[in-house]
């Protein structure tokens, strides 16, 4: 009888083993998934990729059009189309993440059940490829910018860094945390569908933010400026929007210490999200 082996590992229980430390050891398994995923989107697509440059490009003229010229925001706005286009590509970005990992660990049905690999390689493959789709936002953003005077400044990239920051850290928070609750319940898929159009009208990236305090209650400006997106957003326009780089007066009060504060809630709800991701992860292949 062979005697066992002292160097064997010890046996541990399926979901142990994982973890966004994990995720990113895997690093080799990551690219493929968002190699996938990618393919899969556009899969018999003559433009592929393209895409990503005209669906932001035709949503901006939609928005531009209706907003900016018929109901005259243009007039009442300088760069109107900046200050559109400067938040609608954050927004773009967050909704997507939301939308793409709340159907991450469903959509790899087969993958969870068959093979055991970290569950939150699935998420986060899907936030990478709503990085993906951003960057041709921001090379038209960049030259939209450019081209009505906007120049970089140290201040203008910190304000970026920091507003795409809170975007990230806090899609990617909510992405887990929906990404394992949708496994029970489906209909979560629905609720944030709904969401996004209510996301959208949340933010002053249609209007400026001095319409809410113009016409609701206190309470209701304070409720809305507390909310990390419009910090978010508001310090995009503060990077690449020409009237509010060298005036902070066209931007809410407090913005910065907002931002700061817009982070850290941004953090505990990725930390949140992901422990009920790994808490919840061991029962994915029994529900799916």
């Amino acid at each position: 009888m062979t005697a066992p082996l002292l160097d064997d590992p010890p046996l541990r229980p399926p979901g142990e083993d994982g973890g966004l430390r994990q995720t990113f050891r895997n690093r080799y398994l990551l690219r493929l998934l968002v190699r996938r995923e990618l393919r899969a989107r556009y899969k018999g697509s003559l433009l592929g990729l393209g895409w990503s440059y005209v669906r932001p490009a035709v949503t901006f003229s939609v928005y531009f059009s209706v907003v900016g010229v018929f109901l005259g925001m243009g007039k009442q706005i300088e760069d109107f189309p900046v200050y559109l286009f400067s938040g609608m590509v954050l927004v773009n970005l967050f909704t997507e993440t939301l939308h793409s990992t709340t159907r991450s660990v469903t959509g790899n049905a087969p993958l969870v059940n068959k093979v055991f690999l970290p569950r939150e390689l699935f998420p986060t493959a899907s936030a990478l490829v709503s990085l993906v789709h951003f960057l041709p936002g921001m090379v038209i953003l960049l030259g939209g910018a450019a081209a009505a005077g906007w120049r970089p400044s140290p201040a203008a990239l910190a304000a970026a860094a920091l507003g795409f920051s809170i975007i990230v850290v806090l899609g990617l928070g909510l992405g887990l945390a929906c990404a394992a609750v949708n496994v029970f319940f489906r209909d979560l898929e629905q609720v944030i569908d709904i969401s996004v159009i209510v996301i959208t009208w949340s933010v002053p990236m249609i209007y400026p933010w001095t319409h809410v305090r113009e016409h609701a209650p206190g309470w209701v400006l304070d409720a809305y400026l507390a909310n990390p997106l419009v910090s978010a957003v508001s310090l995009f326009q503060r990077a690449f929007w020409p009237p509010a780089t060298g005036d902070d007066f066209t931007l809410p009060p407090d913005l910065y210490a907002r931002a700061g504060l817009s982070l850290g809630v941004s953090v505990l709800v990725f930390l949140a999200g992901h422990a009920l991701f790994a808490r919840m992860q061991r029962r994915f292949a029994q529900e799916l």
